[in-house]
């Protein structure tokens, strides 16, 4: 039985995209630092491409780590987030539970390259939450509680800790919220 972190291969193809604008945010922050290196550029083209349909599950299964490795090029912890934003979109054709690890990992570097902000981080999830539809909404409410199912990348470990852990947790919330909110208005008066 497949991970409830996986999503279907159609709910995958819906996140990538969102994954995708998230971790092309914070991209010029790793490009400020390694200009040259354009894994995490590529990772994130090809995220999109598997979102629209252009390129296979399995073709970028076997891809997804390219852009994590550039973490290694770099020094400041900014730009090393900003890379494992790209790698974790990048991640999203194997499992879809990397769309908000790509998320989460876009915000601490949003957090870290702006230190006199202390809002930054939860300006970038704003942003990021502005920028889903309601589909994208749909499937990623269809993911566990970040920390709870140990079957994935939201387990507990790396991504349900710290500042990971924290921003997931708060985009989790403000999906449930607007359930909440959906509901509400759906309510006959």
């Amino acid at each position: 039985m497949p991970s409830p972190q996986s999503l279907s291969e159609t709910d995958r193809r819906l996140v990538a995209m969102w994954a995708a604008d998230c971790a092309e945010r914070v991209l010029a922050v790793f490009e400020s630092e390694a200009p040259t290196d354009d894994r995490p550029r590529d990772a994130i083209a090809r995220t999109r491409a598997f979102a629209r349909g252009e390129l296979d599950a399995a073709g970028e299964i076997r891809r997804r780590f390219v852009a994590g490795r550039a973490a290694k090029a770099v020094e400041s912890p900014a730009a090393v987030a900003a890379a494992k934003a790209a790698a974790q979109a990048a991640g999203v054709a194997h499992m879809g539970a990397h769309a908000l690890g790509a998320a989460a990992y876009a915000a601490k570097a949003a957090g870290l390259a702006a230190p006199e902000r202390p809002g930054a981080v939860h300006d970038e999830v704003a942003w990021q939450l502005a920028q889903m539809d309601e589909r994208t909404r749909t499937a990623l409410r269809k993911l566990p509680p970040v920390g709870e199912d140990a079957a994935g990348p939201l387990g507990p470990g790396l991504l349900a800790s710290g500042t990971l852990g924290s921003v997931i947790s708060e985009i989790q919330a403000a999906l449930l919220a607007h359930t909440s909110s959906e509901r509400k208005g759906a309510a006959p008066r």
